[in-house]
């Protein structure tokens, strides 16, 4: 499949069973201002592009959502363990960004989509989720270029802070996402 915009990333996720059921699983909490993101998008429009037949492995289902009335971490734990009774083999990550300022020292959020603008890398500032009619729905506060021409940069949160900056280099050296994409350009800072 050739993915040109969002459009075509939107019907690469449609047209996989798994993510679908992923996204379902995740729309039955209820849950505000809700995205899948990070390397759930990132990696299956890397792997599509690497024409791989088989899906990457994945470390983790990123679900964040954004509540300020209950910034309680034993409730994402909570909302972990229900994911887990609906599909048990995924390996979810719950995350409340309404608190996750606290836990990285930084200025408060103002919503699931400006924590996804904050990411560190423009490739994995993507989110997902189904709308009321289970049409999927993606975010993308830098674009998609990045990730559809298989760059990783940082993104100017990043770029802009010489802490955070040393947080995406030690993560791109961590990931090593060119031991598994081998097409894909890194840039450092």
């Amino acid at each position: 499949m050739i993915i040109k915009n969002k459009k075509d990333v939107i019907e690469l996720i449609k047209q996989d069973e798994w993510m679908m059921e992923v996204l379902k699983a995740a729309k039955r909490l209820n849950l505000p201002d809700w995205w899948i993101c990070a390397g759930f998008v990132r990696s299956k429009i890397w792997d599509t592009l690497h024409h791989f037949s088989d899906r990457t492995d994945t470390s983790d289902v990123d679900v964040i959502y954004f509540d300020e009335t209950n910034i309680d971490e034993i409730e994402e734990k909570k909302l972990e363990d229900k994911l887990r009774n609906i599909i048990p083999n995924v390996p979810w990550s719950v995350k409340n960004e309404a608190r996750m300022h606290i836990a990285n020292d930084i200025p408060p959020y103002a919503s699931s989509v400006d924590a996804i603008s904050k990411f560190p890398e423009t490739a994995t500032a993507l989110g997902v989720k189904l709308d009321e009619q289970e049409n999927v729905i993606l975010t993308a506060p830098w674009g998609i270029s990045d990730v559809l021409n298989l760059e990783v940069k940082p993104t100017l949160y990043f770029m802009e802070n010489e802490d955070l900056a040393i947080i995406y280099k030690e993560r791109i050296t961590k990931k090593n996402w060119k031991a598994t994409w081998n097409k894909i350009k890194v840039y450092q800072i």
